[in-house]
């Protein structure tokens, strides 16, 4: 089940470009504003996402250390399906929300701004971005930017129970959203075109509903 869990992680985190662009493309474009073409540019945007990614994988640590910590003093079985379920419930959430068919998830992603609003005075400081290790402590601030997808995806990560779990579906989900976000420090207005093309949000999301739909189905046949 959980190695079956790093690959719809991972997925959700490919799939999840359209909300990707819209989350992230601003903050993308600022970072990258005026570097030129080139080598440089490939470093510096991927010392960003390295530096988000790591945020990713520590938080899914620490949820997962948490979890694990929070199980046994708790009848683990019964918790850690109830959270598995939460999980895979966000994640149908999400596909919708890709999909354009709800935005309920949107209300989720409200819950991190207080933390995001601390932070993002330290990103501006950082600014303009020369140099790969700056740009590494930016990417580490980005990953924290409030984002209904990191959310479902900390979630699956909580409900693993395991510390060292929740940081690897944590890096599998970074590494889905990569190809994207990478594309766009490059490509921005040719992918933004055509990831928020109708068919293509719709196919993507419900992709995601559907894996988190097939997961629930699976809890319910183990149960």
């Amino acid at each position: 089940m959980l190695e079956t869990g790093f690959w719809v992680i991972f997925l959700a985190g490919l799939l999840g470009g359209g909300h990707c662009m819209g989350m992230c493309g601003g903050i993308v474009t600022a970072l990258t504003l005026n570097l030129p073409a080139g080598q440089q540019r490939w470093q510096i945007m991927l010392s960003y996402n390295s530096g988000r990614i790591l945020s990713y994988v520590m938080a899914g640590v620490a949820l997962g250390g948490l979890a694990e910590a929070g199980l046994s003093l708790l009848s683990a079985r019964p918790a850690q399906m109830a959270l598995l379920v939460l999980a895979n419930l966000m994640l149908i959430a999400m596909g919708l929300y890709l999909a354009g068919l709800s935005s309920a998830i949107i209300g989720l992603e409200k819950l991190g701004r207080p933390v995001w609003q601390r932070l993002q005075p330290l990103l501006a400081r950082l600014l303009p971005i020369r140099r790969p290790r700056t740009a590494l402590l930016a990417g580490m601030l980005w990953g924290w930017l409030p984002c209904g997808l990191v959310y479902s995806a900390t979630l699956s990560a909580l409900a693993s129970g395991k510390a060292l779990q929740g940081g690897l579906l944590m890096l599998a989900f970074g590494l889905g959203t990569l190809p994207n976000l990478l594309l766009m420090g490059v490509f921005a207005d040719t992918l933004r075109q055509w990831i928020q093309r109708r068919p293509v949000r719709l196919l993507a999301g419900m992709l995601v509903a559907g894996m988190g739909l097939a997961r629930l189905l699976m809890l319910v046949l183990q149960a």
